[in-house]
């Protein structure tokens, strides 16, 4: 009780010997976390009365409490007098020579927005550089959103080549009002980029977006628009250019849209239009700036000379459909007391890859590993004949098996056997979005149950905004519940039979199989689940099986390969 009362005097005791700029400071951070605006604004009147000394963040913090009040105020007089009271704020502070920080003109751009002013908030934001501050992304906003609300396209455009300018990425609110303001001016062609635009910035789409997306295809000029006389040819090579699921050609065909609400099935086929969807990769361009990205990396970190040995040794290696990355597999599920590098295991793999494309696929292993693993006489022989079928590439002392692997599958494009989620700081300076879609087209992950392996393959289709060679679209609206909008020209959307998800609904591309396969089971997966398929021990010549259905050309997906 008594120590108590002694901090509760202790606490008078500081609070009495406050000067009345700190008075004033502890006083509005009170206001501003009880949202006191009247309380605020009371506070500032009197010291500015009493001539105190106001700094960057007693101004910071009044334009912030008065910018965020205007979402809560519904009474048009009270707008009002917060607009007023606020512009009146930021003119004090820049009398006072006091220079505003990013914050100071987000809080007033806002403002500005509120009176439906988007000149302001965006000349606000232009004038930044004056101060030696940068925007962020956050600054644009205001001025944007006025702009595409008041259906004024041509500034919103003015802003958004500003954002670009000045290096920032938009994300899904800024791309949607650019493309309801698009539609609704009927700027077709900026329909068509904004969508090209949110393809590369979001899996799924919010429901809002879907409804502006939906409003665009079911008006008079969506169906107005397109193309009639395409050259397939020049189509097909945009998308496989494109690494799949979109040609960015333009609009494709002519006549009223038919939008539905859809699932898709596991192997990637619409429940709706029965297209197959693509499993997207990384374009030819992005995938030599990734190779090349990985090797800088990896010769800043790595003796220069070893990587560039591996270099050269690649050039002359190109055949190999699969990389290893040996130590995960080796090490994996052996976290106990006797468990150490699990040889059998990383041979079931190779032997399993083997058997599946009747090539050797390429191990990485560092060499101490390797010497020490042949100091064990029932491992030379496994080890022996890797070397032999140039399966195996030791990675030298001092070196980190990482920089190889990656480098390997990349360079290669082939696909990549690991359990690592590569979330190490190193995989990051390679940029998580570009990274993580190259990673769900080529990572091949595994699992050993009852000593009997699995592999998981790649899913057969990406979730994201994908515009087919005959141009329909799709836009995943939930990966959990894999609703998706079929959007299509050519088709009804009244529900159609069944589509099967067996093999015999969907053909099995065999590009990097063997004419000769024996059965077996192999697992699928996608975002909704798995599913087991078993395989016939023969193959049509021709490189497809289509018990039902027509054959149907599509983009090669590993998840529908055959197992061996």
């Amino acid at each position: 009780m008594g120590l108590t009362n002694q901090n509760s005097e202790n606490k008078k005791k500081k609070k009495k010997n406050l000067n009345p700029e700190s008075e004033f400071r502890f006083a509005l951070d009170t206001c501003s976390k009880n949202k006191d605006l009247i309380g605020a604004l009371s506070l500032f009147e009197r010291a500015v009365s009493q001539n105190l000394t106001l700094n960057s963040y007693h101004f910071n913090n009044l334009l912030y409490l008065f910018s965020n009040s205007l979402s809560e105020t519904l009474d048009p007089s009270s707008k009002n007098s917060i607009l007023e009271n606020g512009f009146k704020i930021f003119d004090r502070m820049l009398g006072s020579n006091i220079n505003p920080t990013e914050a100071t003109i987000t809080a007033v751009a806002r403002l500005a927005a509120a009176k439906d002013d988007g000149d302001f908030a965006f000349e606000l934001v232009k004038t930044m550089g004056k101060y030696n501050i940068s925007p962020r992304l956050r600054s644009y906003g205001p001025a944007l959103f006025v702009f595409c609300r008041k259906n004024d396209a041509e500034k919103a455009y003015e802003v958004e080549e500003h954002m670009v300018f000045m290096g920032f990425n938009l994300e899904e609110p800024e791309i949607a009002a650019l493309l309801k303001v698009s539609a609704e001016c009927g700027r077709e062609e900026k329909v068509y980029l904004y969508l090209q635009k949110l393809r590369n910035s979001v899996r799924c789409v919010m429901e809002s977006t879907a409804e502006i997306i939906e409003g665009w295809f079911l008006s008079k000029l969506g169906s107005d628009v397109g193309n009639l006389n395409w050259d397939a040819g020049r189509i097909k090579d945009a998308v496989l250019k494109n690494g799949g699921g979109w040609h960015g050609q333009g609009w494709l065909g002519e006549g009223k849209w038919e939008v539905c609400r859809s699932n898709v099935s596991l192997e990637g086929r619409c429940c709706c239009c029965g297209e197959y969807l693509d499993c997207i990769d990384i374009d030819r361009l992005e995938t030599q700036k990734f190779a090349e990205s990985v090797a800088s990396l990896a010769m800043q970190r790595e003796l220069k000379s070893n990587f560039k040995d591996f270099q050269k040794w690649l050039d002359d290696h190109t055949e190999y459909e699969f990389a290893v990355d040996g130590a995960n597999v080796g090490f994996y599920q052996q976290n106990f007391a006797e468990g150490g590098f699990n040889l059998s295991q990383l041979n079931s793999v190779v032997q399993e890859l083997y058997k599946r494309t009747q090539k050797w696929p390429l191990v990485i292993l560092h060499t101490k590993r390797v010497r020490a693993l042949m100091e064990v006489p029932s491992n030379q022989q496994f080890l022996e004949e890797w070397k032999a079928r140039g399966a195996l590439y030791t990675t030298p002392n001092g070196s980190n098996d990482d920089w190889y692997w990656l480098y390997a599958a990349v360079k290669l494009k082939c696909l990549l056997v690991t359990n690592d989620e590569m979330r190490d700081h190193i995989f990051e300076l390679l940029g998580r979005n570009f990274f993580l879609k190259w990673k769900e087209r080529h990572q091949v992950r595994f699992t050993f149950v009852k000593c009997a392996l699995r592999l998981q393959m790649p899913p057969s289709f990406s979730t994201v905004i994908q515009e087919s060679e005959k141009g329909s679209w799709h836009v995943p609206l939930d990966v959990e519940c894999g609703t998706w909008l079929c959007i299509n020209r050519q088709k009804s959307c009244e529900n159609p039979k069944e589509i099967s998800v067996g093999l015999d609904s969907h053909e099995i591309d065999r590009k990097a199989f063997s004419d000769q396969t024996s059965a077996s089971s192999f697992t699928v997966t996608s975002e909704c689940g798995f599913r087991s398929f078993s395989v016939p021990s023969q193959l049509p010549v021709n490189g497809t099986l289509a018990v039902n259905g027509k054959r149907k050309d599509r983009s090669p997906s590993p998840s529908n390969f055959p197992p061996h």
